[in-house]
């Protein structure tokens, strides 16, 4: 088949990607939509009512969600306003650090906070010294503590990419005015900051809307429980699958809604266009103080908590028993698997997306759908469909491995997307000119400029997936615990040692996966300037 950049989707696509593509649809779809209505199909409709512990659980998920997202903002503004003004050794190093907490292990960051601020760690010891009372890691302030640790990384970036963006033409300008800070703030930072923080605030509420494990291992309490960790609830104490339904409802609704006034509030761009000369030197005095001291707390902030882990977890490394060894194996069988299913995922939406001119939007959509849905609840209703067949105990690795994929499928599609838009833009047309085959288009045109992305992408995946501790909470039995579940019993078993040797474990195994599939799919360096 020639490749033509004029025809449309049901014409252009080749019979094999159209199917892939509809097979991609229809098992996201299933796994959305299919898992939902299968537990609403087996609920009782008298228990599917919402109750005072229900509001009171949606209550602390809108109040942890939008605290965590307006505090990781926040924060991180001056800390990407340093890094976009200074230039110093190993600031290079420092923006690939601010990548790792997004792909830790959440039970790893949880384990390294706990020895910073628990009860036994370094701020309670020294408070205790102080003869000051001791900070509680449990409740609201420990959930907040965590997502900020996970997110203020993240916000960082994305409002990095922003202050990248502004031109040194409008900087140079700006300092031959002699702006001072209020007029920088008004003319420069604020419009660049109004396109950007409401992004970045949107993705943090997302991800922490759906926390589980931090409300798990933090909450404290039935008054510090997260709608995840009702529904949860529902299902493995009540078995309730009706209101386990209604809260999986309306946790979706509210990530709804929340997209849909977030846009609202997205400007438009403002058109920032320059010839990206020499910037001006960046102010000293005060600002230059400033910008250091955002630095150095990013960084502590970041690093001892790991550096716990590390250290705690090394002497008992060698001597974990060997449980925690058959769940390593169970976990590396998962990532494998979640990987294969996430690149086909991925291939199959992102270039039916990009090639379609009528569905690419309603396929992108459903490839970020289960930014809203519920692990928990997918995971309940594939064990409601497969149950009548097969022991649901006997599928945990592929019903585990299936949902990490989808979890993580919406950004490895933002990864993906715009370099194969780009690419498609730049080349669709040439390779239409030539004649090339669709086959040969992706082989010399689209690989090149996909690799690195896609190397990411996949990494970004198979991190996710060696970490995660969602659906496999609801199926695991004695023998196929992933090693998330297994660190999580050693956790509440208090075998702190073990524990510890388990959490470095698996902060190197997380590691060691997206660097792995970040280095053999994308390559040692980039090929092309365009990705």
């Amino acid at each position: 088949m020639r490749f033509r950049s004029d025809q449309v989707w049901n014409r252009r696509l080749p019979g094999a990607l159209r199917v892939l593509a509809g097979l991609a649809v229809l098992v996201l779809l299933a796994l959305n939509a299919g898992a939902l209505a299968a537990v609403f199909w087996r609920a009782d409709p008298e228990t599917a009512v919402f109750r005072a512990a229900d509001w009171a659980a949606l209550r602390f998920t809108l109040i942890q969600a939008a605290l965590s997202a307006l505090l990781s903002v926040v924060l991180a503004i001056p800390v990407a306003r340093a890094l976009a003004r200074r230039r110093f050794a190993g600031r290079r190093a420092l923006v690939v650090l601010l990548g790792a907490p997004f792909i830790l292990p959440t039970l790893v960051a949880v384990s390294g906070l706990l020895a910073v601020f628990g009860q036994a760690g370094l701020v309670n010891l020294f408070l205790e010294r102080a003869g000051v009372p001791g900070f509680s890691i449990y409740g609201l302030q420990g959930v907040l503590l965590a997502h900020v640790f996970f997110n203020l990384p993240l916000a960082t970036r994305l409002i990095l990419q922003g202050w990248s963006r502004v031109p040194a033409e409008h900087l140079r300008l700006a300092a031959a005015l002699g702006f001072g800070r209020l007029a920088m703030w008004r003319h420069v930072e604020g419009p660049m900051l109004r396109q950007v923080v409401p992004g970045a605030l949107a993705v943090v509420f997302l991800i922490c809307l759906t926390s589980f494990a931090v409300a798990l291992t933090l909450g404290g309490g039935p008054g510090a429980t997260t709608l995840e960790l009702a529904i949860y609830q529902a299902f493995r104490f009540d078995f309730d699958l009706g209101r386990a339904a209604l809260l999986a409802l309306v946790q979706a609704a509210v990530g709804g809604i929340a997209l849909l006034i977030l846009a609202g509030l997205t400007l438009p761009a403002v058109a920032m266009h320059g010839l990206d000369g020499m910037a001006p030197p960046p102010p000293g005095g005060w600002a230059r103080l400033g910008d250091g001291a955002a630095i150095v707390l990013v960084c502590v902030f970041l690093i001892v908590p790991l550096a716990m882990v590390v250290g705690r977890g090394l002497p008992h490394l060698v001597s974990l028993p060997g449980p925690v060894w058959m769940a390593t194996l169970q976990s590396l069988k998962v990532v494998a698997l979640s990987v294969a299913i996430l690149a086909f995922l991925t291939t199959a939406l992102a270039l039916a997306a990009v090639w379609s001119r009528r569905g690419g939007r309603a396929l992108e959509a459903v490839g970020t759908s289960a930014l809203l849905a519920s692990p928990l609840v997918i995971g309940t209703g594939l064990f409601i469909i497969t149950f009548p067949i097969v022991d649901p105990a006997r599928l945990v690795l592929p019903v585990t491995a299936l949902v990490n994929a989808a979890m993580a499928l919406p950004f490895v599609l933002r990864a993906v997307l715009p370099a194969l838009q780009r690419a498609e833009a730049d080349y669709g047309r040439l390779s239409a000119s030539l004649g090339m085959s669709v086959a040969d288009h992706m082989r010399l045109v689209l690989w090149p400029r996909l690799r690195r992305p896609a190397g990411f992408g996949l990494g970004l995946g198979a991190a996710l997936s060696m970490g995660d501790l969602g659906v496999v909470v609801l199926f695991a039995q004695s023998g196929g615990e992933t090693l998330p579940m297994q660190l999580y019993r050693l956790m509440g078993a208090y075998r702190t040692q073990d524990a510890a040797g388990a959490a470095l474990l698996l902060l190197v195994l997380s590691l060691a996966a997206f660097v792995a599939f970040e280095r053999v799919v994308g390559g040692k360096e980039a090929r092309h300037s365009g990705t």
